[in-house]
């Protein structure tokens, strides 16, 4: 059994301190949306909660699935880097950028260079580290026990007012390509963006521009599982596959002090994930926050199951698989 652990959108606070220059732009509605009403919502007491139970669990890996700042300023990047390396190592964590990771457009060495360690790929023939020299470099590609995760970028600066995001031809194409080729290695496939992938429901200005083409790409190639976040709720789809439908989950913010109609007090999910015969069995837990409490608990358990690819086994360690292999060992 490996256990996967998923959580988005903590919008790590407080803000640093603001330079009236760094907010003559788009950032200038953000700051005021976080003093009026979100640095209300998203809590630093919270995240600390979160950390403690995530220890607690002792998931073998943790997926963040982007908005990790508020508006994109540079000292924003340096701060969730050192807390990123304290919810853990770099090969026991992977990221991906949100759309408020790309609030505005801030150059790639002031920004997601903080955090590439978390997205080093391991494409590499010799199974040699690659890091992220832009956003060129996604989808990238990591080994953990049974799963090859795939982590994907829909983060990209918009216009004032609009959250929407875009994966682009060129990133699909090679999404396709290393779907197909895990799937035949027989690899639980784990799929991580940030906006969801689905056609209805979203608004406009909050979608995923390429969402059909993404679903496509699944439809064809297959995967295990597709994890998003973006819209601070918890949501369930699923995209139809020729080997069976694809689950798609989003979680809540993880930092969520408050709840209202639509959005929930912060929550994450565990996968654990196990052979089941000639395909996968996946138990999925999600866990919330409970401000009697101060602390995260068990909310609901599901189990699912699923066909799998070539036969293969679970390793019986916790560590990353290199690249260059035929198969999970």
């Amino acid at each position: 059994m490996f256990l996967l652990a998923h959580i988005s959108d903590p919008h790590l606070g407080p803000l640093p301190p603001v330079r009236p220059a760094e907010i003559l732009n788009k950032r200038f509605f953000g700051y005021l949306s976080w003093q009026r009403r979100r640095r209300n919502v998203h809590s630093p007491a919270v995240l600390a909660a979160l950390a403690e139970d995530l220890a607690a669990q002792e998931a073998d890996h943790l997926v963040i699935t982007g908005d990790l700042t508020n508006i994109a300023l540079a000292e924003e990047f340096t701060q969730v880097g050192a807390w990123l390396h304290g919810l853990g190592p770099a090969d026991a964590v992977s990221v991906i950028p949100g759309n408020h990771d790309a609030y505005v457009a801030v150059p790639w060495e002031a920004s997601l260079a903080h955090w590439q360690a978390f997205m080093t790929s391991e494409t590499e023939a010799d199974g040699a580290a690659s890091p992220p020299a832009g956003p060129e470099d996604f989808p990238f590609l990591r080994f953990r026990g049974p799963l090859a995760i795939l982590g994907l970028s829909s983060a990209q600066p918009t216009p004032l007012f609009c959250a929407y995001g875009t994966l682009g031809e060129a990133q699909l194409d090679r999404l396709r390509r290393l779907l197909r080729e895990l799937g035949e290695e027989g690899w639980f496939r784990v799929v991580l963006l940030h906006h969801p992938p689905s056609l209805e429901g979203i608004a406009w200005r909050k979608r995923l521009v390429d969402a059909a083409a993404f679903r496509r790409v699944i439809a064809e190639e297959g995967a295990e599982l597709v994890l998003h976040g973006h819209d601070h709720t918890f949501g369930e789809d699923r995209i139809a596959a020729a080997a069976g439908p694809v689950p798609v989950f989003g979680v809540p913010s993880a930092s969520a002090a408050r709840e209202s109609r639509k959005k929930p007090l912060a929550h994450y999910q565990t996968y654990a994930v196990a052979r089941d015969g000639g395909g996968w069995s996946v138990q999925v837990t999600a866990r919330g926050f409970d401000p009697a409490r101060g602390g995260f608990h068990e909310v609901r358990t599901d189990r699912l199951a699923m066909s799998g690819g070539p036969e293969s086994h679970l390793p019986e360690d916790k560590g990353s698989r290199p690249a260059g292999s035929s198969g999970p060992a």
